[in-house]
């Protein structure tokens, strides 16, 4: 529930709308808009890696708590700020951003330390549902509210209001279980001194099955970051050039078409993320390796369906909204599997320090970079032809089929990360139970990478 609402947040369009009227040029608020996602990305980036090593030593409930007030109090207090203080708008997506750093690297930790293997499956699932339902949402909220109430400021305060009551039942019923306590269930386990951040990113970058799932992952970013942004544009002018809209050649457009995506992407994402868990789940009963497998089947069959949805659109439009609705659907399918995929890689001692750095990767790399990318390709193509509205569509269509080759590659990282699956899970198990791994014992670097010592280790602390 918390994701939905963190996603909600994070959606553009909630922003546009918003920035649309505190300065009604197009130009200048699209500049704004730029911005505050800038502001946001940058301040969840440096905060990322914080939290992780906070969430790997401290009380993991202290730090969820501290980042939902974090955003929750950014967000309400943004809604009285005067468009003549439009940097305070700035630092309040700031402020935003490291709440949601706070949250996305340590939920997922507490989860893996209080179920395993099925369980951890589904759990993981419900939880990854919230994030397209979430981002959704956001789009659906940013139109619905503004429309209801004629003032974007109310979309802005209804969300604190349902966090707080979310804050009160992480309080009373969400445990701080002991890190790696779901494997520890029958098992004697040994330990030795805390190791160091700096002792795990090396282990973190020696582990060949979270490199390639992080490279998967910031593929998908990069799509959804791309597709997130330019997608409701695209089917506007789509739209457009089949005669079914009226062009517009002056911003703010009064356009559907944000809310039809937001509702695309709900759907398609309740049901992906359901099908890629439950696939995991029963695939992983006769293959060890069906996580990365499944991902990588989803991402190779998504690239051809955002292809075809692409080159289509200019003949119809019916076809290239199918295929639209699959590839986000194929996309969905992985979110609760790339997490299941982590948790068993990595010892539960660094786990919050994975997750802030596949975040901080996947945004890097990924969606920061991609609507730019997206939009320059554009530009670029649209000086070179003539000034035309069906140039301009069919520069963006042209623009966006990097997006298809981006995740085709997402899905050859997933099958390297299917080939040294089995093998790092059997290192994060012995060395979460201190038995040393056979493949290990002649490695040279054993030792330096080793977050739990071989030999000569003290009961470790819970």
């Amino acid at each position: 529930m918390l994701v939905c609402f963190r996603q909600s947040h994070e959606a553009g369009i909630i922003i546009m709308p918003i920035l649309r009227m505190m300065n009604p040029r197009h130009r200048e608020a699209m500049g704004l808009a730029e911005g505050h996602t800038a502001v946001f990305v940058g301040c969840l980036l440096l905060s990322a890696p914080v939290f992780g090593y906070l969430g790997d030593r401290h009380s993991r409930k202290v730090t969820l708590s501290l980042g939902i007030l974090l955003w929750s109090g950014a967000g309400l207090s943004s809604s009285f700020i005067s468009p003549r203080y439009s940097w305070l708008f700035f630092l309040s997506r700031g402020v935003v951003g490291t709440g949601t750093a706070s949250y996305s690297t340590t939920a997922p930790t507490v989860l893996g330390d209080l179920f395993v293997r099925d369980q951890r499956t589904r759990v993981l699932a419900i939880f990854y549902i919230c994030i397209p339902v979430g981002s959704g949402l956001g789009y659906v909220l940013g139109s619905a509210v503004t429309e209801l109430t004629g003032n974007w400021r109310w979309a802005l305060r209804i969300m604190p209001c349902l966090e707080a009551v979310a804050l009160i039942l992480l309080i009373v019923l969400v445990p701080d279980p002991p890190r790696g306590a779901a494997e520890k269930q029958g098992v004697v386990t040994v330990g030795g001194p805390r190791s160091t951040w700096c002792e795990d990113v090396r282990y973190l970058g020696r582990n060949w099955s979270f490199v390639g799932s992080t490279l998967g992952v910031t593929a998908m970013a990069f799509v959804t970051g791309a597709l997130g942004f330019w997608a409701p544009k695209f089917l506007f002018e789509a739209r457009v050039v089949h005669g079914l809209q009226l062009p517009c050649f002056r911003e703010p457009c009064n356009s559907q078409d944000s809310l039809i995506f937001g509702v695309l992407t709900v759907v398609t994402g309740l049901v992906g993320v359901i099908l890629g868990a439950e696939a995991s789940r029963r695939y992983k009963k006769v293959n060890p390796r069906a996580e990365p497998l499944i991902c990588a089947a989803s991402l190779l069959a998504a690239a051809p369906c955002l292809y075809l949805a692409l080159i289509l659109a200019p003949t119809t439009l019916l076809a290239s909204y199918v295929f639209l609705a699959l590839g986000e659907l194929l996309l969905s399918c992985n979110w609760a599997v790339v997490a299941d995929i982590l948790l068993s890689v990595v010892v539960p001692r660094c786990r919050g320090t994975a997750e802030a750095l596949q975040i901080t990767v996947g945004h890097i790399l990924g969606d920061a970079g991609s609507p730019y990318l997206t939009g320059l390709i554009s530009s670029a193509l649209r000086a070179a032809r003539p000034d035309s509205y069906l140039q301009r569509f069919l520069s963006l269509q042209q623009s966006f089929l990097c997006c298809a080759f981006v995740i085709a590659l997402g899905g050859g990282c997933f099958l390297l990360t299917a080939l040294h699956l089995e093998r790092d899970q059997a290192q994060a198990q012995a060395r979460q139970t201190g038995i040393p791994d056979s493949k290990d014992v002649h490695s040279e670097a054993m030792e330096s990478q080793c977050l739990l010592p071989s030999t000569g280790a003290s009961p470790e602390d819970p």
